[in-house]
């Protein structure tokens, strides 16, 4: 099989295109490879005029109609790219491609509910493609159902964890479902707590952090003892660097939730932005107590013992910061090593701070260059999605 690539819109897409079946008589297989290269090469009317002999010599070939879809489809004649991938399918019930590029030809045409039809018929047949369910959602989407569309672009992206069109879609069909539920909410009880709560998270999505804090200050009037409340407040604060407010806010959700430990973390981290240590190295203590692998947990330990002085007690927080992060290039990690190289140079144990120093510049230099590698792919897929991709 040849393999090249469609792009409907600016989504590429990876098709397949079956070789000519050695059975046919010569000039139908040579027109059928002259046809394929020209699809493949973007001469598109070379490509139609070979499939539509090798259709004529030879009518049940389902490969041929197959390929004359992709052509129209590309061409943008949707009406005659469906009845060519029908007549395929026809032909031959299970050719593998044939109802996925009919659902993206009917979902052209806006008939949303016959893509969805042929696109869930492609999944029976080709459940591990995951641009299969990405095309399905993206159908499911356009015909207004969020929910539906939300669970297929959960199984492309379970299948392709890193497609940036997949996490696109994905994204916004999630959005569009809580923008549903969010709706019916409010008009199920506009004075509901929880309505003012999710103002307040949308607030600060805006960047509108003074909004925020009212939105989340009139849910808590309304609803003082719940569990969650202070702390979304204490996170709006912090966001704000309003770090005393932050404080009592947090202090507010432990009095409430005492067993809350991310209360107990972000409390501490304040803490030590305030240069209090000592609170901090105490809730942090109790969050280890808990979570006894926590990287995060025993860095802020080690930045909390070093504002006490204790210079072997950071080196060990530090050093366990790196052991239990299960992400050696993480930021967490970078940091502990530089920590380390400064705490060993001021303990006058040279060889132990420059061997820190150097892993921490080796980690930062990676981590640079996998962000100059993103912003590379980004301006690629975006010069990408400013002109049809022609076939490889």
């Amino acid at each position: 099989m040849r393999i090249t690539r469609y792009a409907p819109g600016a989504v590429l897409l990876v098709i397949l295109l079956p070789a000519a079946l050695l059975s046919q008589d010569a000039i139908s297989e040579k027109s059928f490879h002259q046809g394929t290269e020209a699809l493949r090469t973007g001469r598109l009317d070379e490509a139609a005029e070979q499939f539509s002999q090798v259709i004529q010599r030879t009518p049940t070939f389902a490969e041929a109609h197959f390929n004359l879809g992709l052509v129209r489809l590309q061409q943008g004649r949707y009406d005659d790219a469906v009845p060519a991938f029908e007549k395929s399918l026809h032909l031959k019930p299970r050719l593998r491609g044939a109802n996925l590029f009919l659902g993206i030809a009917r979902y052209r045409e806006n008939d949303y509910s016959k893509a969805i039809t042929a696109l869930k018929r492609e999944a029976q047949t080709d459940a591990a493609n995951p641009k299969v369910w990405m095309w399905l959602g993206v159908a499911q989407l356009a015909a207004g159902d969020a929910s539906a569309a939300s669970v297929s672009l959960d199984r492309a992206a379970s299948l392709s964890p890193s497609d940036v069109d997949i996490l696109y879609h994905r994204g916004r069909a999630h959005m569009l479902v809580s923008k549903e539920s969010y709706e019916r909410m409010y008009k199920a009880d506009p004075d509901s707590w929880r309505v003012h709560q999710v103002l307040a998270q949308s607030f600060v999505e805006q960047n509108r952090l003074e909004d925020a804090v009212k939105e989340c200050q009139t849910s808590i009037n309304l609803k003082p003892e719940e569990p969650g409340l202070h702390e979304q407040l204490a996170d709006i604060y912090q966001r704000g660097n309003q770090l005393a407010e932050a404080e009592a806010a947090f202090q507010a959700e432990l009095k409430i939730d005492p067993q809350s430990v991310s209360s107990m973390y972000k409390l501490a981290v304040v803490s030590i932005e305030r240069s209090k240590p000592e609170v901090a190295a105490q809730w942090l203590g109790e969050v280890l107590r808990r979570t006894p692998h926590s990287a995060d947990a025993h860095y802020q330990m080690g930045r909390a013992q070093t504002q006490l002085g204790n210079a072997h007690e950071a080196i060990a927080s530090f050093s366990a910061a790196v052991t239990d992060s299960g992400e050696s290039e993480s930021e967490t990690v970078r940091q502990s090593y530089y920590q380390l190289a400064q705490l060993y140079r001021r303990e006058q144990k040279p060889e132990e701070s420059r061997a820190a120093l150097e892993s921490f510049m080796r980690l930062k230099q990676q981590a640079d260059a996998q962000q100059a590698q993103k912003l590379q792919d980004k301006l690629k897929r975006s010069a990408e999605g400013q002109q049809e991709a022609r076939p490889q």
